[in-house]
């Protein structure tokens, strides 16, 4: 797989919701697209894990923490389980740690910082649903296209 998202912005600008977003990249892999799988929640990544768990392999798991940064969604356990699954990769609007553990680990993962703090394990939050952040709406079954100049979606896949 090979695309660039400026490329994509250059050939379907009318297609596309540009995230305003600006995330790190903390997995090995800084380029990966796929259909678009949702998890809301808020400070707390029982459904997370769920979610990682289940989805079908290729995916791009898209995690709407609310922008927090109090704690972590996600940390070296978690993305093993996305390797494991070959999900292509993880988008999160919130934290991670263990980063060194995930730059070794071949998926991408997108977050907005780390945070050394685990999460609480209630169960709380929504999956399968739209989420919205970054200016734009994630439906589960459209696609997000990830690298280093940032992250689009498409209602359809553009490869």
């Amino acid at each position: 797989m090979s695309f660039k998202t400026a490329d994509l912005c250059d050939d379907f600008s009318g297609e596309l919701a540009i995230c305003m977003l600006e995330f790190k990249s903390l997995g090995k892999k800084n380029l990966f697209s796929g259909p678009i799988a949702t998890v809301k929640v808020f400070e707390d990544n029982v459904l997370v894990r769920e979610a990682l768990e289940t989805v079908p392999e290729g995916s791009v798991l898209v995690v709407d923490g609310g922008g927090s940064k109090r704690c972590a969604l996600l940390g070296d356990r978690l993305g093993e389980i996305a390797v494991e699954r070959k999900l292509a990769g993880v988008v999160i609007n919130g934290c991670v740690r263990d980063t060194a553990e995930l730059a070794e680990l071949n998926v991408g993962i997108f977050a907005i910082g780390s945070n050394p703090l685990k999460s609480i394990k209630q169960g709380k939050g929504e999956r399968d649903i739209t989420v919205s952040f970054g200016e734009i709406d994630w439906t589960p079954g459209h696609y997000a296209y990830c690298d280093e100049d940032g992250v689009v979606v498409a209602s359809r896949n553009l490869l």
